[in-house]
């Protein structure tokens, strides 16, 4: 692509803040001291409740449980990118990724999760994906 092509493309799927343009936000949640984090019920609601919440758009949701007492890695597909979570319920915790591609905020999830793993005990790190300029 070149000059105008990739305007408009850059226009249509990439953001622009404080004069830089990048893919996306890529924000990392680490959940402690959480409560429910090996049940499926309980994580597929909190993925709602945060897709709602970021305004994005569900593909598809899978989540895999590993055996009572024990953890679920699971991702739900989005219009925009992906959540995915891996938790291990036996020392409270929780590893959660959003990449979401375009203006939506990740940081309008964080709640859910909070809300849903019952803590307020939640490490953030926020990354600039696919910078370009």
């Amino acid at each position: 692509m070149r000059g105008t092509e990739m305007e408009k493309f850059l226009n249509a799927h990439f953001c622009s803040k404080d004069e830089t343009v990048f893919a996306g936000t890529h924000l990392i949640i680490d959940i402690w001291d959480g409560q429910h984090l090996g049940n499926i019920a309980v994580i597929e609601q909190a993925f709602s409740n945060a897709i709602t919440d970021v305004g994005a758009t569900l593909l598809h949701m899978h989540f895999h449980h590993f055996g009572p007492e024990q953890g679920v890695s699971g991702v739900a597909v989005l219009q925009e990118s992906h959540i995915s979570i891996h938790s291990w319920p036996e020392v409270g915790y929780a590893a959660i990724d959003i990449f979401l591609c375009g203006n939506l905020d990740p940081l309008k999830a964080v709640a859910a999760f909070k809300a849903a793993f019952e803590t307020d005990n939640v490490g953030l790190s926020e990354f600039r994906r696919g910078i370009i300029g």
